[in-house]
């Protein structure tokens, strides 16, 4: 036993040092930063042992970072990842507030539009008819439906766009 303390006190860096990476590897499969927190404990305490500092005081050091980590970086990290630009959106996310057009009339029930290349089911959020070939927005997804509102009041074209008999955006 008085041989495992030895090496333990003199090598005691390796052991953090597979703890580091053993967090790290952790943290990539699940994501959610709170290997990561422990890993910077290791990395802490590993630096500690370089600097022979005593085990209990290494193990000290490595509670104390990994509990500051955790309470401290990992919310305002979170909240920093889960807010963001538009072009930091995904998924869905980025469909809110696009422009689409109107394959067919859409209402309150049924109706499909173009967004982006894509072809969606669509209804108006309050419950008005939309023609055929209108520019709208998105306002929100709710499962595989696109909810919409007209983008424009009147149904004149923008300065240099000329209309040509075809719905917008799919010439």
């Amino acid at each position: 036993m008085q041989e495992l303390y030895n090496w333990l006190v003199d090598y005691g860096w390796v052991l953090w040092l597979v703890l580091f990476l053993g967090f790290a590897a952790i943290e990539t499969l699940t994501l959610d930063l709170f290997f990561a927190m422990l890993s910077v404990g290791a990395l802490a305490a590993m630096l500690a042992a370089v600097l022979s500092a005593p085990l209990f005081l290494q193990v000290v050091v490595f509670c104390v970072v990994a509990l500051l980590m955790i309470v401290l970086v990992r919310p305002a990290a979170l909240k920093h990842l889960k807010t963001g630009s538009k072009e930091q959106r995904s998924n869905i996310d980025r469909l809110i507030g696009d422009t689409a057009v109107t394959l067919e009339p859409v209402g309150s029930r049924t109706g499909t539009v173009k967004i982006g290349g894509d072809t969606w089911t669509a209804r108006t959020g309050d419950g008005s008819l939309l023609p055929a070939g209108e520019q709208v927005a998105v306002t929100r997804i709710e499962g595989a439906t696109a909810v919409v509102e007209p983008l424009r009041s009147t149904g004149s074209l923008p300065a240099g766009e000329q209309n040509d008999g075809g719905p917008a955006g799919l010439r």
